[in-house]
């Protein structure tokens, strides 16, 4: 799995013109899921993301996780995570878990993140979506399993 992860002070996410999630400040997470993951990878990923220690403390360092500043998550399936552009002009998705495994896994995700307590939105999965989002910082880092 890669969750590409950011920082934001608002975020939401749109299908079809319709207003699927959004948060105020929070974490967006854009949720790739490879072939051969497994919900091991899911589990650890979902902890991190809520444990990582991304946001401000009162001197201004990072040092204050997801859970201690009670951030909103938006989470985004993302294949494209798992596009290969070494090779010609076009991005290979070979590396990417098929859609029926990758829908189950990432519900999964979402399952799991939500046990966590936060607010968790979501976007809709394997539909062409508009994700707007106000990044803080900027503050993006890539989670991988």
């Amino acid at each position: 799995m890669r969750i590409l992860i950011q920082r934001v002070t608002r975020a939401s996410v749109h299908v079809n013109g319709v207003l699927e999630g959004e948060i105020a400040t929070g974490i967006v997470a854009l949720i790739g899921i490879g072939a051969g993951d497994d919900t091991r990878a899911a589990d650890y990923l979902a902890d991190k993301l809520v444990n990582l220690r991304i946001f401000g403390d009162p001197a201004g360092r990072m040092n204050l996780s997801a859970l201690e500043v009670n951030a909103g998550l938006l989470l985004v399936s993302q294949f494209t995570l798992y596009g290969d552009c070494r090779k010609g002009r076009r991005p290979g998705f070979d590396a990417a878990a098929p859609p029926t495994e990758a829908k189950r896994l990432y519900e999964y995700f979402v399952e799991r993140v939500k046990t966590k307590g936060l607010t968790t939105r979501t976007g809709v999965f394997q539909a062409h979506m508009r994700v707007e989002l106000v990044n803080d910082g900027p503050v993006t880092f890539l989670l991988e399993s």
